[in-house]
């Protein structure tokens, strides 16, 4: 057999660091639940593809300042720039949600709520100057959407 390498333990501080951001996590994913009235699964899944496409939709400079904002373990989940080839991510409000859709497995139609509610719950996790520069990186269709959580 052979030997695989071992992780050293983690000081406490290490594991108070780590428990901090499972928190971070948990506590926005269950105002994201409580926002928009989801299960937390469905709140992870919908958190994922709604910030992903809108990651896509802004400059990248920006993205990278959303991004420092959110909770590290959330940005562990979102695919890192080039992992989608062959994705099309158009700039009307249609397109974004067809992509969310797809993301999901649901009908366009369905997602309009769960945006909604992960907007909301990111401009309620965010700063106001950071919410801000997000929307004015959006189409205007997308800043309407974006606003529609205020």
């Amino acid at each position: 057999m052979a030997d695989t390498p071992t992780q050293p333990p983690q000081s406490r501080g290490e594991k108070r660091h780590d428990s901090h951001l499972g928190r971070s996590y948990a506590a926005f994913i269950q105002h994201l639940c409580e926002v928009g009235k989801l299960e937390p699964g469905l709140a992870e899944c919908a958190a994922v593809s709604v910030i992903n496409a809108l990651l896509h939709r802004i400059q990248p400079g920006e993205a990278k300042d959303l991004t420092a904002q959110l909770p590290r373990k959330l940005v562990e989940f979102l695919p890192k720039e080039g992992q989608q080839p062959g994705r099309v991510y158009g700039k009307s409000r249609d397109d974004f949600l067809r992509v969310v859709a797809e993301d999901l497995r649901k009908d366009a139609s369905e997602v309009e709520g769960l945006v909604r509610a992960v907007f909301q719950g990111l401009r309620e996790h965010i700063s106001d100057g950071e919410a801000d520069d997000v929307e004015s990186n959006l189409p205007r269709e997308l800043q309407d959407l974006w606003r529609r959580t205020q």
